[in-house]
């Protein structure tokens, strides 16, 4: 794993805390389940029907039965349940998520999200990204700071297809972490290795600098 990812993993662990249950989505955030600290008691849930997800399996152990959303082979903990899809989506939409760990696309800098679809590209479906932004408690997203191309994914306006309007609590880069209050972002904290020159520089949308960050850099 690159760096910039471990970062990242290792800095939205920090947003689960002790008896949460929580939802980690397709992709890179399914890794967070192997980072959480054993002692939390924490309920990993997921889309396609289970509540209590536990490490990924090690080799030899896979049970082809038992997969997340994203059709990975997980395990299970103690306590794990069981449902179909409806009863799923009722947990996401009655606010039982705490926190909700997403990929993303693109971030606007008033906190919209873009991450279901790229035009042009087929897709199997919408996912349960529509819900949870709206459902869960709280949205932390996770995601490179730019493209392939180098082109900024923080934007002043998504140009990809919205999941969700002003719907992105935290966004965690390879270089930065920010909050969204009242459709304004504002930076928080600098990753290990990056500068405010550089996020400045990468970094579309219009941001302001946490004052505690300010006074941390005096």
């Amino acid at each position: 794993m690159k760096d910039g990812r471990k970062r990242m993993i290792a800095r939205a662990v920090k947003e689960i805390k002790d008896g949460m249950n929580v939802n980690l989505g397709i992709g890179m955030p399914t890794l967070v389940a192997n980072e959480i600290p054993d002692h939390y008691n924490v309920m990993l849930q997921s889309e396609n029907g289970l509540l209590g997800i536990g490490p990924y399996p090690l080799a030899g152990t896979e049970d082809p039965d038992l997969i997340n959303a994203g059709k990975e082979t997980i395990t299970e903990v103690k306590g794990a349940s069981y449902f179909d899809s409806a009863e799923s989506f009722a947990m996401i939409r009655g606010g039982h998520i705490d926190v909700a760990i997403l990929g993303g696309m693109e971030v606007s800098e008033r906190g919209d999200l873009a991450n279901w679809m790229i035009p042009g590209k087929m897709i199997k479906g919408m996912g349960g990204a529509m819900d949870l932004v709206h459902g869960a408690k709280r949205i932390v997203v996770i995601m490179e700071h730019v493209n392939k191309y180098g082109e900024s994914k923080v934007k002043s306006e998504c140009t990809l297809p919205l999941t969700g309007r002003q719907v992105v609590d935290r966004l965690i880069t390879d270089l930065a972490v920010f909050d969204f209050r009242q459709g304004r972002m504002t930076l928080t904290e600098l990753q290990e290795g990056a500068a405010l020159e550089e996020v400045l520089e990468k970094t579309e949308g219009r941001f302001t600098v946490s004052e505690a960050l300010t006074s941390r850099r005096k």
